[in-house]
This record gives structure tokens, sequence and C-alpha cells, in this order.
């Protein structure tokens, strides 16, 4: 998603907006994303050219090393959301609405949306759920504030899902289409699918005004996001198939790390370019 002033002269950088999603789909752009819990990797990304960070409860699995997203709280993921804002001069930055901060109705919805907005400097929201969330994002849109609705495979409800079960096959379709409606007409900028059949997603990318964001939902979507540790090779354990291996971080620090160990075992650092005289 850029943008020229003419063949010469890059334009200067802007801000992403919500209006840039939507110019991006009407003119075939992809959309890149990817999660984003710290400042360094923050500016890193944005410096590349990524659309959108998105501070996403998944900081409970790859930074409070939890096994789900599920005891990530509003609390927690406020400073992070903070120093991602603070990095972050082009980017759009999204804060996720954890899990049990948003559930009860759109009154509880707008309030924890209220603090990402006024405490972090993030630009948007996301939460998951389709017709079951329509009346929370309808509030917060009301409000000013942009959401990014979350639909398919949504990891907050794992346990009510059954595991991480593709959704949207067979007879499901009907259900992921009627989501994707709700979440659209409630005022969505944009919706992720997650976990989704290609030709589900596909459908649904037809179907919608708004532009629709692939999480291992094939490539006939209108952009893609990532966790930013699983394609960089840091992440250990079980990797999920729709995710490409960029780098190996995992191996290029444990390298480093055993360098370092080693030659402080042998005194080989700090050497005399190291100290002071």
């Amino acid at each position: 998603m850029s943008e020229t002033s003419d063949a010469s002269t890059p334009a200067p950088v802007k801000r992403v907006r919500t209006r840039h999603f939507q110019q991006a789909k009407e003119r075939g752009i992809r959309i890149t994303g990817l999660t984003s819990y710290d400042y360094l990797t923050a500016r890193i990304f944005d410096d590349a050219g990524v659309d959108f960070l998105l501070v996403g409860d998944s900081a409970g699995n790859t930074v409070f090393g939890h096994d789900t997203t599920l005891p990530v709280t509003i609390d927690e993921l406020l400073p992070l959301t903070r120093a991602v804002a603070i990095a972050a001069k082009r980017a759009f930055v999204v804060a996720d609405l954890p899990f049990g901060s948003y559930e009860t109705g759109p009154d509880e919805a707008l309030h924890t949306a209220f603090r990402f907005m006024k405490e972090t400097g993030a630009h948007a929201v996301k939460l998951e759920g389709g017709v079951r969330s329509a009346e929370q994002i309808r509030r917060i849109v009301s409000a000013g504030i942009p959401v990014m609705a979350h639909i398919g495979f949504t990891p907050q409800s794992e346990h009510g899902l059954g595991g991480h079960m593709i959704q949207g096959r067979g007879d499901q379709v009907k259900q992921l289409l009627e989501d994707a409606r709700a979440v659209q007409d409630a005022g969505a900028f944009a919706v992720v699918l997650e976990m989704v059949p290609a030709d589900s997603a596909a459908l649904v990318t037809q179907e919608l005004r708004i532009p629709t964001i692939g999480v291992g939902a094939g490539p006939e979507v209108d952009g893609q996001l990532l966790v930013w540790t699983d394609w960089a090779g840091l992440t250990s354990g079980r990797i999920p198939r729709f995710v490409r291996k960029y780098a190996d971080l995992h191996g290029i620090l444990t390298e480093a790390v055993t360098a370092f160990r080693s030659d402080v075992e042998s005194g080989t650092y700090p050497g005399p370019e190291h100290s002071y005289e």
C-alpha cells in the first residue's frame, strides 16, 4: 500500500489511514500486516513499509508464555500497545481487545476501546466474533473509533470451537458469510479471516465492500497478517501450515549467545578494544 507523487520523486511518508485500506481493496493493492509487541520490532517493521501493526493478544503466547491467548489482560496489553504506537510513524496501529474485555455488551466494549485509544495512541481496535459481536462493533464505531473485525477461527473461543479447527468448510460457509456481512454492516473498516479455506475466503472477499485480511485464508484476500515470531523463525514448537519461514532468528540468536558464553568463559571477551583506559 504505497503512494508516489510522480515517477521520479517518492511521496513523503504518510500515516496509513482507514481510507487507505478501502482504496487498496478498490485498486487491487495487497495490504500487509504484522503483529508487534515492542518498540524495536515496531520501528523495523514500520521502516520496512508494513501497512499495519497489530498488538495482538497473541502476546499471551509470545511475550508472557501462556499456552493460549485467554489469560492476557488489558493492563498487560496497554504498555505493549503504547510502545508500538510510539515507534510507528507510518503504519496503522491496531490494538487487540483481550478476552473478557468486551463480551458482556456494547458498554463494556466501548469502555475498553476508550482505554486503548486514550492510554496508548493506537489508531483502531480489533475484536473477535461476527454476528455475536456486531452490537459491540457498532457501539465502538459510533464513538468514532475504527474497528477491525475478526471471524473464522477466533482464538479466544478455541475451547468452544473444539481446538484449532479450520472454519468455513461445507455448511459453515453460510455462517461465515453471515458473520462477514454482520461486521461490515456494523461499521468495521476491515475483517480478519483466520484459518478459513481459500475458496471460502475468496467468496467472502468478493461479497464484502470492506477489505479482508487473511491469516491462513489463502491468496484471494485483500491482505495478509502474520504473527512475526512465527515467520521469523523465533517460535519453537508447532508452526501453523500457512506460515512461511522468512528467517531463522532462533538459530541466529542461539549461535550468537553460544559464542558470547564461550568468549566470556575463555577470557577473550572483553578484550582491550572493549575496555576503558
